[in-house]
């Protein structure tokens, strides 16, 4: 038989996507590649699936339009039996590589889902994956190798971390959390998932995250969404993840500590390196895990000296115990927090600009309470029933109606919340114990100052409105109607008429 022809038998025939196929795969790459939170993603959705309204990304995705699509023009490719990459051309291979990673991904959700929530109940060892076998058998069948289909694996389980953790784990619809949930998802994925995916997965460990903002505006809770999402490879010997999520995340607040301490809970100790030193001590950097993160909070509140030791582990990823001479790795990801004003203390010296760079490969600012619900109203509403069902045990209606109640009693219009986060959920304590919360005094009339002088400048206030809430505020501010009369030029019972008027005002 002649050689030529015996190679033309043997060789498989290639696979053609048509123009239409070739058009619609190659724009949902571009959609599974791009920041989910972002508003260019969600555009892009509506061109490849018409009539696309908006991704339910917390739901199934198997209920979606788009992803029925893509399951039914696979179908048709496999026709004639089970497609593989292997039997299209160059282009179309790279084009069908995501699509087939995407179709997996989706059939699999709620299987990874379910072992995240396993997992959040489980102390010490990972959980048993008991499907891993099937999905990495589809993987195979797709013509993936065995180190494609452990490392999509992976990457599946930490997709839907990502989705978890910055999703419904930080609560609110307005613009600057919409903002905040794309900035988390930069950090964990990078903005473009191709260069994730093509080099720099294994590299994340070199980018640190800063967080800049006040106190109670949920850094930690946003350092944890980065922390916990990170690569955690499959072991296919053991049937489980490499790691426990829930322990590669480890956080310390400096504040907390003398510095004199400081070093030795970061870099541990050997035995009598120090007076009291009795055992051998593993710190932080030697307890994290290489698939997590060590979140230094308060980092602004370190001396030059112990910010010198973190420079170098950052820039040489190694450091040693007090007392010892042995250099040890450190393999996890940094991420830092400061709710004081870096250029200040940049400016005074008491922070270094060399290890300000080096922390702030991303810099993430987190937004504050007011500025949440100056947004949009339905934030309060929205944290106020999350935090009753944390505190009561279950979502319950009535309380969240009743705390958002008195709350509006009490407090002032614009009020500031400057605890932000953590100063409502014990606003919500408060009221659910005493039925009130008043604030502080002195934030509340900041508050109605700030609002005052927005409403002025809107103009906003009839001449009575006017007067009225000038009276008030100057009543707040000297307690007595005297006083007011006196800065005014009015008369006391004029005085008293407008500010009884205002107190009233507040009572509705």
């Amino acid at each position: 038989m002649d050689p030529k022809a015996r190679t033309q038998i043997s060789t498989p025939a290639r696979l053609k996507l048509s123009t239409e196929d070739r058009d619609f795969f190659g724009r949902l790459s571009r959609v599974i590649f791009m920041n989910p939170f972002s508003a260019e993603r969600e555009a892009l959705l509506g061109r490849v699936s018409p009539g696309h309204t908006g991704e339910a990304l917390d739901l199934d995705p198997n209920a979606y339009a788009f992803v029925a699509e893509v399951n039914r023009r696979i179908d048709r490719l496999d026709r004639r039996g089970p497609c593989t990459l292997d039997q299209f051309g160059d282009d179309d291979r790279a084009a069908m590589q995501p699509v087939f990673l995407y179709q997996v991904y989706h059939r699999y959700v709620a299987d990874l889902d379910a072992v995240i929530h396993k997992q959040l109940q489980m102390k010490g060892a990972a959980a048993p994956v008991a499907f891993a076998e099937r999905l990495l058998a589809e993987l195979a069948r797709r013509g993936f190798t065995e180190e494609q289909r452990l490392h999509y694996f992976a990457v599946f389980y930490q997709l839907r971390r990502a989705f978890f953790f910055i999703l419904d784990a930080l609560v609110g619809d307005s613009p600057s959390m919409q903002q905040l949930r794309l900035a988390l998802w930069n950090s964990v994925f990078t903005h473009d998932m191709r260069n994730y995916d093509r080099c720099l997965w294994n590299r994340m460990e070199d980018f640190s995250t800063l967080l800049l903002g006040e106190t109670g505006t949920g850094k930690g809770s946003a350092a944890a969404a980065i922390g916990r999402s990170g690569l955690i490879p499959f072991d296919r010997r053991t049937g489980r993840f490499a790691a426990n999520f829930s322990q590669t995340f480890i956080s310390i607040n400096l504040s907390q500590f003398p510095e004199s301490l400081i070093e030795s809970e970061l870099f541990g100790h050997k035995k009598g390196a120090f007076t009291g030193a009795i055992d051998d001590h593993a710190g932080l950097f030697e307890l994290c895990d290489a698939h997590g993160a060590l979140f230094l909070d308060e980092i602004g509140e370190v001396g030059v000296p112990i910010q010198i030791k973190l420079l170098q582990v950052l820039q040489e990823r190694t450091f040693t115990r007090l007392g010892s001479h042995d250099t040890k790795r450190f393999a996890g990801r940094v991420i830092a927090a400061t709710n004081r004003p870096l250029e200040q203390l940049r400016s005074s010296g008491e922070f270094r600009n060399d290890f300000f760079y080096r922390l702030c490969s991303d810099v993430i600012v987190m937004p504050t309470l007011r500025q949440r619900i100056e947004e949009s109203r339905a934030e309060l509403e929205q944290l106020t029933a999350l935090l009753v069902a944390r505190t009561a045990g279950e979502e319950s209606s009535e309380l969240t109606d009743f705390v958002l109640q008195r709350l509006a009693r009490d407090l002032p219009a614009g009020y500031a919340w400057p605890g932000n986060v953590r100063e409502l959920e014990q606003a919500v304590r408060r009221v659910l114990l005493t039925g009130q919360y008043t604030g502080s005094i002195d934030e509340r009339d900041a508050a109605g100052v700030d609002a005052f002088v927005r409403d002025l400048r809107s103009g906003a206030m009839n001449a009575q409105q006017l007067m009225r809430r000038y009276c008030d505020m100057l009543y707040r501010q000297s307690g007595t109607y005297e006083e007011v009369a006196r800065r005014t030029g009015l008369d006391r019972r004029t005085v008293k008429k407008y500010v009884v008027a205002g107190d009233n005002t507040r009572a509705i």
